[in-house]
């Protein structure tokens, strides 16, 4: 009996305790080819930074949802990235379209060399708008971190600077582009890329203020 006791005891010991989180955000899955699936360990640290930072209740264990599929609805923000080419379908396009017009937001992070692919198959989803640089005032860049000179270098890419880009639905950006950044390369472990503390932190900070941003709408 003693024994057993002691075995209840030691599993519960090395047993994680499992938390209920509130909100669970996502990965976008696309077709074309390009490596959506890249910076594996970028979003679960994001989300482990927001619940420490913001006090928010983030499932660091993020999902996979794919373009198309109604799942999208189920996430108040949702991830896009890679380094290659991006292909929606008109149905595809058209699920995005009403997801953010209902309310949800999308973080496309060209991880380099996806700019020339995504551009156009933004204008499938929302062809009356233009893709508008964000300006330095904008709340994205002054929630809980300011960045007055808006979106960080992150990464050498074409040492160009670093660009916010945003598509505004009725006054509201409902999608951030971070180009020429490369902020998911900075949200990674530490060992992936090597990036300075510094570096890492200031990511992590605009990352949370994307965050943020989004939950607020």
């Amino acid at each position: 009996m003693e024994l057993l006791a002691l075995c209840v005891i030691l599993f519960m010991s090395f047993t994680p305790i499992q938390k209920d989180y509130t909100v669970e955000i996502a990965l976008l899955k696309y077709n074309g080819g390009g490596d959506w699936y890249s910076n594996p360990t970028s979003l679960k640290n994001l989300a482990q930074f927001c619940n420490t930072t913001l006090n928010t209740n983030i499932n660091p264990n993020y999902e996979t949802v794919e373009v198309g599929s109604v799942d999208l609805f189920n996430y108040p923000f949702v991830h896009m990235t890679g380094h290659g080419n991006v292909v929606f379908s008109a149905a595809e396009a058209d699920n995005l379209r009403n997801y953010l017009i209902a309310g949800g937001f999308l973080h496309i992070d060209d991880n380099y060399g996806m700019d020339p692919f995504v551009r156009p198959e933004l204008k499938k989803i929302f062809p009356e708008l233009e893709l508008k640089e964000v300006p330095f005032n904008h709340e994205v860049y002054h929630q809980h971190f300011d960045f007055k000179s808006g979106l960080p270098k992150i990464h050498k890419h074409d040492d160009k600077p670093a660009i916010g880009y945003g598509l505004f639905w009725e006054g509201r950006l409902v999608c951030f582009y971070s180009y020429e950044s490369d902020l998911g390369d900075g949200w990674e472990d530490p060992s992936v890329h090597k990036d300075s503390p510094a570096k890492r932190a200031q990511a992590l900070q605009m990352g949370a203020n994307i965050i943020q941003y989004a939950f607020s709408f």
